[in-house]
């Protein structure tokens, strides 16, 4: 849809992700986000926080189920998506909150540190009728960086990605 508002927000997750399933059987995980802005105040030298303000994530199929696996409360997202505003009643009044209908989330990495699993799926998608690749071994998850790669010279080095038996210019995995 062309005139939607798209927002990417940093903050913590306040709870755990839940899952539901509609009775179609599509994937549905929820969570709420806190963002506070903090600004540095030369008069006193110190991090002031802002005011907080607190959304709620929607997430559909294949990210709502890599979002129930991944996000506990507490861990450092950012999430980008489309702002929804949903009107309700509570109380015989009627009330608006704001919400994100996430196109991705990720973990922030800038104080954390991330194992990155990919998801395997079953025949769905794009890859119905067709045979699955077994997956090449990660030069990466053996501790360390492949070996060779680029060296300091700007050149690749004769091993490294280019010795995982892939086309040249393309990556191992």
């Amino acid at each position: 849809m062309a005139n939607e508002t798209m927002i990417t927000v940093c903050g913590n997750a306040v709870e755990d992700a839940q899952l539901r399933f509609t009775p179609s059987g599509a994937a549905v995980a929820n969570f709420r986000i806190a963002s506070t802005p903090r600004t540095f105040n030369k008069q006193t030298n110190a991090w002031e926080d802002g005011e907080t303000l607190f959304l709620r994530v929607n997430a559909w199929r294949e990210l709502a189920e890599n979002i129930a696996a991944s996000i506990a409360k507490g861990t450092a997202l950012i999430v980008q998506g489309r702002l929804r505003m949903r009107e309700y009643e509570k109380d015989g009044q009627k009330r608006q909150s704001f919400e994100i209908e996430a196109d991705d989330v990720a973990v922030s990495l800038r104080r954390a540190t991330a194992v990155i699993t990919k998801a395997q799926r079953g025949q769905s998608g794009g890859q119905q009728g067709q045979q699955r690749q077994a997956p090449q071994q990660d030069p990466w998850s053996q501790g360390g960086a492949p070996q060779g790669g680029w060296g300091g010279s700007g050149q690749p080095a004769a091993q490294g990605w280019g010795a995982s038996g892939a086309a040249p210019g393309e990556p191992p995995f």
